[in-house]
């Protein structure tokens, strides 16, 4: 395999462009989800459109040791990873007191342990190589505390900060971290993260997948830190966000969050 990215979360939505572009640029790529059909239908047209070569390795990030598993079927493979995309993540609405754990240990393990374990195992072969990209999923929501989506919002932060000083501790190596943090963003997501109804979300109309991915991806190739798809996003979190206060910005984060049918 030539060029190989693993892209998580490459079933649907922004991962399955990343996926997309990647291999427009004659790329192979290592196509990780749950969902194995989709995955299989992505890899098919992945070699009938551009001619490269997809491995489908379908995974529960959720569970450590499908983890576990991932990384040492990739590893026994000998294939050498020279892009690495943590996409894959998912949301959920509610007080954080009456949301099921299980549900928020799940996020937790996907949006956050799972990007830090894959990085931990590839990084250090890009390091030996001096060469690499590595592109991390956030979001706009990384910037700020998000009450009645708490776990979501500090996994996010997470990402934020992790892919910031990893990038910085290896500046110079020939290897770049990029994070990408879109707003809003018309996939699957909002759906299954039960938030059709958000208040936030009244009249709002957001991107599509490909242009935040398209984005992403420049950026990971100018090997740029961080990177806030949209103008409009970037004005909220370098200017609102740094000059309210958070007595004030809390409360209003906390009306926004509400669904409409909440009265």
């Amino acid at each position: 395999m030539k060029h190989t990215a693993l892209i998580t979360g490459a079933s649907s939505g922004i991962g399955r462009e990343l996926a997309r572009i990647h291999a427009a640029c004659g790329r192979d790529a290592i196509l990780v989800a749950r969902r194995e059909d989709r995955l299989e239908a992505l890899a098919d047209e992945l070699r009938r459109e551009h001619g490269v070569e997809s491995v489908v390795l379908a995974c529960d990030l959720a569970d450590p040791a499908a983890r576990r598993s991932l990384i040492e079927t990739v590893l026994g493979r000998k294939i050498a990873i020279e892009y690495l995309i943590n996409n894959a993540g998912f949301g959920g609405h509610g007080p954080f007191a009456k949301r099921p754990w299980e549900s928020d240990h799940a996020m937790i393990q996907v949006n956050v342990l799972a990007v830090a374990e894959l990085t931990r195992a590839f990084l250090p072969a890009m390091l030996e190589r001096g060469a690499g990209r590595i592109l991390h999923v956030a979001s706009t929501a990384g910037f700020l505390p998000g009450p009645l989506q708490a776990t979501y919002y500090a996994s996010k932060a997470y990402v934020v900060s992790f892919g910031q000083a990893v990038a910085e501790e290896i500046r110079g190596s020939g290897v770049t971290i990029t994070t990408l943090c879109p707003g809003f963003t018309e996939t699957e997501f909002v759906e299954k993260a039960d938030l059709t109804d958000l208040r936030m979300l009244d009249g709002r109309t957001g991107p599509g997948p490909r242009p935040v991915a398209e984005h992403g991806y420049r950026a990971m190739e100018r090997g740029r830190t961080l990177t806030i798809h949209g103008l409009g996003n970037r004005v909220l979190i370098e200017g609102a966000t740094r000059l309210l206060p958070r007595n004030v910005l809390l409360p209003l984060s906390h009306l926004s969050m509400k669904k409409k049918s909440d009265g």
